[in-house]
């Protein structure tokens, strides 16, 4: 709050700080749900779900009951697929599209590796796409991107480095942060906050996507209401999933893999009772 207040923001008009998580969400039109237990040395994955459905089913609950009616919620804590589809299983009043989980920090890796790569800037690339879960299973994939107006594919023209290490750099990279520093992402994370939250207000530049999990629609093959992460567009502030991309058996198989993922995260926290 104190450094906030230091930024002297001039949309800022106040902060409230709160424990009670009803009066936090009360008349709320943007939820970002940032804190999640994280998963500590010898902890078995379903007892991270297990805690932090102790955290999403809560805040699910108090935005059912006191949230706006245009509220739009991000969750970022992880895992966030599977967080975002706790939260929204006990929020049955609030649309199904209202909520989503972060992928736009693993999208602006990517748009940056890519750029690198090519050497060429950031403002060059478009339409990369992360699909499936905020993990290290999750696809980076270029074979829709352009560099320059050019097929970002034929232009790097080297399928080893997007298999052995473009992927696996965007996908791991969080590990590298906590490597580096000795914590996690922060000022990447909170940039890739306020880019979901603007391109979901104020729309999705002309002529280009991003990247966003929400709940599927059945696009793609994946399974209706799991939360996976899409090529999307925003108009009139909601998203839309990219159609009828054309996928080959190589994209086809790593979107597959962490599809399965996030369907044990779904069955793993349904047998806990949480969703």
């Amino acid at each position: 709050a104190m450094e906030l207040a230091d930024c002297a923001f001039p949309l800022l008009r106040g902060v409230d700080v709160t424990d009670d998580v009803k009066a936090a969400f009360d008349g709320v039109n943007v939820a970002l749900l940032v804190g999640a237990r994280p998963r500590s040395a010898g902890m078995e994955r379903g007892d991270l779900l297990e805690a932090n459905g102790g955290i999403f089913r809560p805040q699910g609950e108090a935005l059912n009951a006191g949230a706006a009616d245009d509220i739009r919620i991000l969750v970022v804590g992880n895992p966030a697929n599977t967080n975002a589809l706790i939260a929204s299983s006990h929020a049955p009043d609030v649309p199904n599209d209202r909520f989503t989980a972060m992928t736009r920090l693993d999208h602006n890796r990517a748009v940056s590796q890519l750029a690198a790569k090519t050497g060429t800037s950031v403002s060059e690339v478009r339409r990369v796409t992360i699909w499936g879960n905020h993990s290290a299973t999750q696809y980076p994939d270029i074979h829709h991107a352009e560099v320059g107006g050019r097929n970002a594919v034929e232009v790097v023209d080297d399928q080893q480095w997007m298999e052995n290490d473009f992927i696996p750099t965007v996908a791991k990279r969080g590990a590298a942060i906590i490597d580096a520093r000795g914590s996690s992402s922060a000022a990447s994370a909170a940039n890739a906050v306020v880019d979901h939250v603007r391109d979901w207000v104020k729309g999705t530049p002309d002529g280009d996507w991003t990247s966003v999990a929400l709940p599927s629609d059945g696009s793609y093959d994946v399974p209706q209401g799991l939360i996976c992460s899409f090529p999307v567009v925003s108009r009139v502030g909601a998203w839309s999933v990219v159609p009828d991309l054309e996928l080959n058996d190589f994209s086809r198989g790593r979107i597959g893999a962490s599809v399965r993922e996030l369907e044990e995260e779904r069955d793993a926290v349904r047998s806990l009772g949480l969703v």
